[in-house]
């Protein structure tokens, strides 16, 4: 079934295709692959990026925040880094390029949501206390940007994921979600008593 992917706002764009309309900024990239890139770079698939808080909620499911938005730049036949947007106080604004296993992995991710049974509207959800990223697959396509994991939302986990995490497996939220609290949980100190 096909993804319903929302659209980046117009700002978060713009700075990316300004930041890749610069020589200066694309030279001053850590990406080798985007400074090799001989053909126009183009900003396509844009994500939503989405912190996740692992502390529960009322509803016991973990809270998640929007912290930017992600595209992918193709260069030519590939892709060869991904672009990443930040909300500033003067609204969305270019933050970096980057590249690394996780482009590979997005699109792979991304082919696999497209073969799922049900319709999604794809974002990102990084856990950086697991140095985690998984393709979310939000089931309500009528939610915006203040969209929080349902039980029901899939979680595709990109590799490279943590230990004992299968990377492109699809999890259901309320299957992974234990997992990962009780890996972010503090481990008690020896002699506390707990």
């Amino acid at each position: 079934m096909p993804l319903h992917v929302p659209p980046a706002p117009a700002p978060a764009l713009r700075s990316v295709l300004a930041a890749l309309a610069s020589p200066v900024a694309v030279r001053a990239a850590s990406t080798p692959a985007l400074r090799a890139s001989a053909g126009p770079l183009v900003p396509e698939h844009p994500l939503a990026v989405h912190l996740l808080n692992p502390v529960a909620a009322s509803d016991g499911m973990p809270r998640a925040r929007l912290t930017g938005w992600r595209f992918l730049v193709r260069g030519g036949d590939r892709v060869v880094a991904a672009a990443e947007t930040m909300i500033t106080p003067d609204g969305w604004a270019f933050a970096h390029f980057c590249e690394g296993p996780y482009l590979a992995s997005t699109e792979h991710a991304l082919r696999q949501a497209e073969l799922l049974p049900s319709a999604y509207q794809p974002r990102l959800l990084s856990i950086p206390g697991l140095y985690m990223l998984c393709l979310w697959l939000h089931g309500d396509l009528a939610d915006g940007d203040d969209a929080q994991p349902a039980p029901a939302d899939v979680l595709i986990p990109l590799a490279p994921a943590p230990p004992g995490i299968a990377a492109h497996r699809p999890y259901r939220v309320a299957d992974l979600v234990p997992v990962l609290t009780h890996r972010l949980s503090p481990v008690p100190l020896l002699g506390s008593g707990v």
